[in-house]
């Protein structure tokens, strides 16, 4: 089956400073070249220094003159969260766009990050929110765009807040679903606090659909040697254009999401084929799970404790 391509064509970003989470591969990687080409200062934070400096040369390769920084960060750990707000901070630059789009699925078995957290959990909402609330200064000078990735798995299921480090009943996918659903309950939040207290943040959703991205690959640090036997037929599916996405395209919700003309918050994007599990990037409407707001205020209140970070509700950049 022939697959045809799928444009969106990017604003102007020059002069524009934008974040991007897991941008050193897959779909991160594809969505920084895409920021950088369009004029973007692009930082890309990474938990691999190599494999970092690999992914600024393919940028750079395909956007001469791209204007890339590398930052160190392990989004799993708070102490790490809080080095690299503090250097931003440091640096004083305002920043514009903001995509949240590391994450880690499915480990082997239950893991635990040095603090003390379900991987997932941590690395896929948590470390963003601490990431986010230290960093909101900066957003706010910026007027800035916050994308949340999210996932097609959201849309099933609730958060357990008896449980939510799995600790009772352990299920990877079901902590991996959880995660996703705390994150999104997050992002709109944020735009709500946003609008309510003149922050100037706009904060919208997006998902990559299902498309053969690193998620359920070999992932050594994690516990996992080989490749899923998932993430092999996703392969074989989006090679012959069935269905699914492709690494590039799965990035093209987030990077609509971030630079859309509407100025509207609080909203999802993802693809727009069949099940929404790949095709061209469109608003969708919000999963059952993502629409209570006291859930939102809910998880907000959480996550300040656990990650020990309050959000200022005024935030001011010195």
């Amino acid at each position: 089956m022939s697959r045809h391509p799928i444009e969106l064509t990017l604003p102007d970003l020059t002069g524009r400073r934008a974040l991007v989470t897991g941008a050193s591969d897959g779909m991160g990687l594809g969505i920084a070249a895409r920021l950088a080409a369009a004029g973007a200062e692009v930082v890309m934070p990474v938990r691999n220094r190599d494999k970092g400096e690999r992914a600024v040369a393919r940028i750079r390769q395909s956007v001469p003159g791209a204007s890339l920084a590398l930052r160190d960060l392990e989004l799993s750990s708070l102490a790490s969260v809080a080095a690299l707000a503090d250097g931003l901070l440091r640096e004083g630059a305002p920043i514009h766009l903001l995509i949240n789009n590391a994450g880690v699925m499915v480990p082997p078995s239950r893991q635990t990050t040095v603090d003390g957290f379900e991987l997932q959990f941590a690395t896929n909402h948590l470390g963003h929110f601490a990431l986010v609330a230290r960093l909101l200064p900066l957003l706010s000078a910026g007027g800035a765009r916050v994308v949340s990735q999210v996932s097609v798995a959201a849309a099933r299921g609730s958060i357990d807040w008896d449980d939510l480090g799995g600790e009772r009943r352990y299920d990877g996918m079901r902590a991996y679903r959880q995660s996703k659903i705390a994150f999104g309950l997050f992002g709109l939040e944020l735009d709500r606090r946003s609008k309510a207290e003149g922050w100037g943040i706009t904060s919208n959703l997006s998902h990559p659909g299902v498309a053969p991205t690193s998620l359920l690959s070999a992932r050594p640090e994690i516990g996992r040697a080989g490749d899923t036997p998932q993430v092999r037929v996703i392969r074989a599916l989006s090679a012959r254009g069935i269905l699914l996405g492709t690494a590039e395209t799965a990035g093209l919700p987030a990077l609509l999401a971030a630079t859309t003309p509407e100025p509207a918050g609080g909203r999802l994007f993802g693809p727009a084929g069949p099940g929404h599990l790949g095709g061209r990037p469109a608003e969708q409407p919000l999963y059952r799970a993502l629409r209570d707001a006291a859930e939102g205020r809910r998880v907000w209140e959480v996550s300040e404790r656990l990650s020990g970070v309050t959000v200022p509700t005024s935030p001011v950049l010195d």
